[in-house]
C-alpha cells in the first residue's frame, strides 16, 4: 500500500461496489469511510471532512445530487465524483453545474475510480511552491489554490480551478477541447466536448465581468491577452 493520501468518503447503497472501491481505494493509499443513505453521508462528510467524495446519485432518501448541492450552498468545495447508473447527458450536464468535478457510469473500472480521483487531487496533493497567475483582474494562487476576481474572492471547483489555470498560464492561445480534455482531466476521450463547455459556462457565471475567457468558434477556448478588449460571446 501506498503512503496515506487522506481520506474519501464513499456513499454508495449496493455494497459490493461500495465493497470494490474500498479496496481499490484503499491500495491507492486512501483511508476510506463508506456510508450506505443520503442523510448519514451528508453528516459524516461534515464531520470527517474528506480529501474527495465519490456519490452514488441514487442513494435511498437524500440523493447524490442534493448532497452536492447542499454542500456547494455551504461553501463546502471538496471534490466530488458522481458514480450513477444512467448515462444521460442532462444528468451529466446537471451534476457538472452544481459543483460536481467528475462523473462515472455503472458499470465502472475501480481503477479508473482511483485515477479519476488522483485526476482531481494531484494539484493540492502535498506542498507546492507558491506561484501566482494574473490576466487582467482575474487571480489565481496555484499555491493556495484561491481564485479572486475584481479584489473578490471566488468559489472554484478542483476542475474549474485547474481549467483556469491551464488557460491562464498561456494567455492568448487557443486550445481545443481534445487538448484541454487531455491536459486537465488526463484523457482526450472523457465524456466528449460538452463537459468542457459546461466547466466554462460555469467559469464565466462565477467570474462574471472580470472573465477573461474567450471562445473561438470551430476550434475551442483561451483566455485573452487583453481581457480589457475580450469580447463576452455565447458558448457554441
Amino acid at each position: 500500500m501506498e503512503e496515506d493520501r487522506g481520506l474519501v468518503l464513499v456513499a454508495e447503497d449496493e455494497q459490493a461496489i461500495a465493497d470494490l472501491e474500498r479496496l481499490y481505494l484503499a491500495r491507492a493509499g486512501y483511508g476510506v469511510h463508506v456510508e450506505r443513505d443520503g442523510a448519514t453521508a451528508l453528516e459524516q462528510i461534515r464531520r470527517l471532512r474528506p480529501v474527495a467524495i465519490v456519490l452514488d446519485v441514487g442513494l435511498p432518501g437524500l440523493d447524490g445530487v442534493e448532497i452536492c448541492r447542499r454542500l456547494r450552498e455551504a461553501d463546502d468545495w471538496t471534490p466530488v465524483i458522481f458514480v450513477t447508473a444512467r448515462d444521460d447527458e442532462v444528468d451529466r450536464v446537471l451534476g457538472l453545474e452544481l459543483g460536481a468535478d467528475d462523473y462515472l457510469t455503472k458499470p465502472f473500472s475501480p481503477r479508473e475510480l482511483v485515477a479519476r480521483i488522483r485526476s482531481v487531487l494531484r494539484r493540492t496533493a502535498g506542498p507546492q511552491a507558491p506561484r501566482v497567475l494574473s490576466v487582467g483582474t482575474v487571480r489565481l494562487d496555484l499555491g493556495r489554490r484561491t481564485a479572486e476576481a475584481e479584489g473578490l474572492p471566488v468559489q472554484l471547483t478542483a476542475m474549474e480551478f485547474d481549467l483556469l489555470a491551464h488557460l491562464m498560464s498561456q494567455p492568448g492561445r487557443v486550445f481545443s477541447r481534445e487538448q484541454l480534455l487531455a491536459a486537465v482531466w488526463g484523457q482526450a476521450d472523457y465524456g466528449g466536448g460538452r463537459t468542457v463547455d459546461v466547466h466554462v459556462a460555469q467559469l464565466r457565471a462565477k467570474l462574471g465581468a472580470a472573465s477573461p475567457l474567450r471562445t473561438t468558434r470551430g476550434v475551442g477556448y483561451s483566455v485573452a491577452a487583453d481581457p480589457a478588449g475580450t469580447e463576452r460571446r455565447g458558448l457554441p
